[in-house]
């Protein structure tokens, strides 16, 4: 019959230990922000125009090689509101550690759709990209994970950001 306090004693430890490693990157991050009307556009360009996307590209399998992680390619234009607000969801203060954390991310800027098209080649994607954001993630060896699926996020603004948080963490461990 005494065990039973322990019982009592060992769920809430667990409780807290779960919420710990939620919080910590293991699971999908709740975001607190639950509507787009609460991300405020801050990001005015958030793809670099005149970055060398080759070598970002190779400097992130470089480094997800070590870690272990993803490597996430968004492709987009800073003309893009769909690129804009996913920019600005993948920086909410609740999502942005739990993504650096999963995944080596990379902005690649495709302008209207006539820059950078060999990042996309690479992974057999020749024909014209279907929207913007594009997002491409792939294992630190550069199988694409997500081959069927790199244009949801092309619908952003659209999308609550726990819906585009869910998406992306789809993609981790897959």
């Amino acid at each position: 019959m005494k065990h039973w306090r322990y019982a009592l004693l060992i769920i809430p430890v667990l409780m807290v230990a779960a919420a710990l490693y939620l919080k910590s990157g293991g699971g999908v991050p709740q975001l607190a922000v639950r509507d787009l009307a609460q991300v405020r556009i801050k990001i005015h360009a958030p793809y670099n125009e005149a970055a060398n996307a080759d070598a970002d590209v190779d400097a992130a399998f470089a480094r997800a090689k070590v870690s272990g992680k993803r490597v996430l390619i968004d492709l987009g234009g800073n003309w893009c509101p769909d690129c804009k607000i996913l920019a600005n969801v993948m920086n909410l203060p609740d999502l942005k550690p739990w993504l650096e954390a999963h995944y080596e991310i990379v902005m690649v800027d495709v302008g209207r759709f006539d820059r950078n098209l060999q990042i996309p080649a690479r992974f057999g994607i020749t024909q014209r990209l279907a929207g913007v954001p594009t997002i491409l993630v792939a294992t630190p060896e550069g199988r694409l994970v997500n081959g069927e699926d790199t244009s949801t996020l092309a619908n952003a603004t659209t999308m609550k950001p726990q819906v585009i948080a869910d998406w992306l963490a789809q993609w981790v461990g897959k």
